[in-house]
C-alpha cells in the first residue's frame, strides 16, 4: 500500500500540478492537509508558476474527507481546532492563490473532499464524481467547508446536501448546481479536458488572470476569520457525548 503524500511537479510552460495521496481513500489527516496548504501557498508565490492544476492520486476516490483515525483520537478542544483549522487553511490557500487552480475530480468527494474541490477556481470531472456532504451523519456538520460549497452551489443547494447527509448527488447534479464545470465520461477524457484549459490559461495573460481571480473572491476577505470561528464549532461539537458514540463505532 502506498504511503501518504502531496508531490508538486513542475514544467517548463510554468504549469504545477499539485497531488494529494491517502490510502484510506485520500482522506485529509492533519499531516497532509498542512503540506496541501503550505504547497499552494508556496506555488501561488512562486514567479515560475503561472496555472496550477490540483488532483487526488488513485483512480477512485477524489476524496473522502475528514480521517476518521484522526478524528476518533481527538480527546479536547485545542487538537479538535486545530485539526479542523487544516481544512480552513487549505481552503483559504486556494482563495488567497494569485494563481487560477484548475480542479480534477476523477471519483467521488465527501464531506471535506467537496470542499477542495469547491475552493479551486474551475472544476473537472468525471461521471463517477458523486458528491456528499455526510458530516451530521457523525453529529457535527460541514461548518468548515460550508462557506466555500455555498459559495459555488448556493444556500439551497449546500443545505439540500448538509440535511440529506445519507444521499450522494450525482456529478451531473454538482454540474448543473455550478460545483463542476464539466463532466467527462471517463478520466482520459478528464485529463485531456484539463490539459486543454491549463494550455488556454497559459497562453494568456498572467496579471490579468491574477486580477480576475481577485474579482472572483470579492466578498470573502473576512474568511480568515470565519472558518476559524468554524473551526471552533467543530471542535467543540467533535467532543459532544453524541458524536463520541458515532466515531466509537469506527475505532
Amino acid at each position: 500500500m502506498k504511503e501518504a503524500y502531496v508531490n508538486i511537479e513542475k514544467a517548463s510552460n510554468g504549469l504545477a500540478t499539485i497531488e494529494f495521496f491517502h490510502p484510506k481513500h485520500n482522506s485529509l489527516p492533519s499531516d497532509i492537509l498542512a503540506k496541501l496548504a503550505k504547497t499552494i501557498t508556496e506555488a501561488g508565490k512562486d514567479d515560475t508558476v503561472k496555472v496550477i492544476v490540483l488532483k487526488s492520486g488513485g483512480e477512485r476516490t477524489f476524496c473522502a474527507g475528514a480521517s476518521f483515525d484522526e478524528l476518533i483520537s481527538i480527546e479536547d478542544f485545542p487538537t479538535g481546532k486545530e485539526f479542523f483549522m487544516g481544512f480552513a487553511r487549505v481552503i483559504n490557500a486556494c482563495r488567497k492563490c494569485p494563481k487560477i487552480i484548475i480542479g480534477r475530480v476523477q471519483g467521488k468527494a465527501v464531506g471535506g473532499g467537496v470542499g477542495v474541490a469547491s475552493a479551486v477556481d474551475y472544476c473537472l470531472a468525471t461521471k463517477f464524481s458523486s458528491i456528499k456532504l455526510s458530516e451530521l451523519n457523525i453529529g457535527i456538520g460541514p461548518f468548515v467547508v460550508g462557506p466555500a460549497v455555498e459559495r459555488k452551489v448556493g444556500v439551497s443547494a449546500m443545505s439540500q446536501m448538509t440535511i440529506n447527509a445519507d444521499e450522494f448527488y450525482s456529478a451531473d447534479w454538482a454540474k448543473n448546481k455550478g460545483l463542476f464545470a464539466e463532466v467527462h465520461d471517463s478520466a482520459e477524457e478528464l485529463d485531456a479536458a484539463v490539459q486543454k484549459l491549463a494550455d488556454y490559461l497559459l497562453s494568456k495573460n498572467p496579471e490579468a488572470q491574477a486580477a480576475l481571480k481577485k474579482v472572483f473572491w470579492e466578498g470573502c476577505e473576512d474568511w480568515d476569520s470565519l472558518l476559524e470561528s468554524r473551526a471552533e464549532q467543530s471542535g467543540r461539537m467533535v467532543l459532544s457525548t453524541y458524536t463520541k458514540e458515532i466515531l466509537a463505532r469506527y475505532a
